[in-house]
Formats: C-alpha cells, structure tokens, sequence
C-alpha cells in the first residue's frame, strides 16, 4: 500500500504542480476521474478551484484507487491518498519519508542521526511542473505573457505577480524570455 500511495502521490504533483497539502487534503469525493477534474478546497488564502488532469493521469488515479480499495478495503477515511492503517496521510510523515527516498536514490545527502539533510522537497517538484510549463510554452513558440495568467489559475496563485519569480530561478527559462525579448527588440515588436 505504501509504495502504490507514495508512486501515486508524487507522480500526482509532478503532473499537477499541485502544492502538497493540496494533494494530501484531497478527498475520495474531489477526484472526479469521469471528468478529469480534481476539486482542491480552501487551499491557500482559501481559494479553491478545480484543476483538469490529463487521461494518463486519471489512470495513474484510477489505478490507485482500485488497488487502495483492494488493499483498504475496510476504511472509514474519506481521504484519497491513505496510509498503511487507511488514514489520512500526515504531511511531516510524507516530507520524511520524501527525504528517505531522495536519499536512497542519491539525491540527497546521508547525514547522522534522524536529520534529513539538504535535497530535494516535495514543494520542489511544484516549481519544476510551473518552470517546465513556462520551457515548453517558449519552446512552441507561444504568447508567454498571454498563457501567464492561466497558470498563475492552475497553480491556485491569488495574483499572477506570485508566478513571475518562477522564470528567474531557472537559467534555461531565463535565457529564452531573454532570446525572445531580444528577437522583439531587433523587430521592434515591445
């Protein structure tokens, strides 16, 4: 149960870019898999939104759910993602064992005693799934500040300025916003 929840889990946020308390609060009642529409409630600052899924990912979803009720059969928990007694998973509980599995796989350092170190963190593969969306859009050639404002609503920011510091922390993304400037400024297209 462990592993399908957790292979479930991040391969959901790297899908989604959703934030992972997102994940961890969503319900059995909020993955509509007819539909393709995960409903996140009263996310930060209280918003909430629906959030389309791709058919891969409602069959990673749907694959989950047959083997969570195969193997939970008997819980009461109202919660998607469960854990191994069919509760809710806690979010100290799922960065600890995140750090775990980063460190088995070499990605974060091994340090003495129950301290996990310095790696990757859950939150991480949200800023990969925003960055990666913002790559591909340059890459196809699209309106960048055109498509900004719909993933500023897909990733649930009150204010699309909360999306902008995305494209500095990346030097890939940041070299084609600055090809792209360049090429508009040569044209005279600002």
């Amino acid at each position: 149960m462990r592993g399908a929840t957790y292979a479930t889990l991040i391969g959901l946020l790297a899908a989604t870019g959703l934030r992972p308390g997102e994940a961890l609060a969503l319900d059995r009642s909020d993955v509509d898999l007819q539909s393709g529409i995960l409903t996140i409630r009263q996310s930060k600052f209280g918003k909430s939104r629906l959030v389309p899924v791709t058919v891969s990912t409602c069959a990673a979803l749907e694959c989950y759910r047959r083997r969570r009720n195969e193997l939970a059969a008997q819980t009461q928990s109202e919660a998607f993602f469960i854990s191994e007694r069919g509760t809710r998973l806690k979010g100290c509980t799922v960065r600890r064992t995140f750090a775990k599995l980063t460190r088995t796989v070499g990605l974060r350092a091994v340090v003495e005693g129950r301290r996990s170190g310095r790696g990757p963190r859950l939150q991480d593969i949200r800023h990969s799934f925003a960055t990666r969306t913002l790559i591909d859009w340059y890459k196809a050639g699209l309106e960048v500040a055109v498509e900004w404002p719909k993933l500023a609503t897909y990733l649930g920011h009150v204010d699309v300025g909360h999306t902008y510091w995305y494209i500095e922390a990346i030097p890939e993304l940041l070299q084609l916003a600055a090809e792209r400037l360049g090429t508009r400024v040569q044209g005279h297209r600002i």
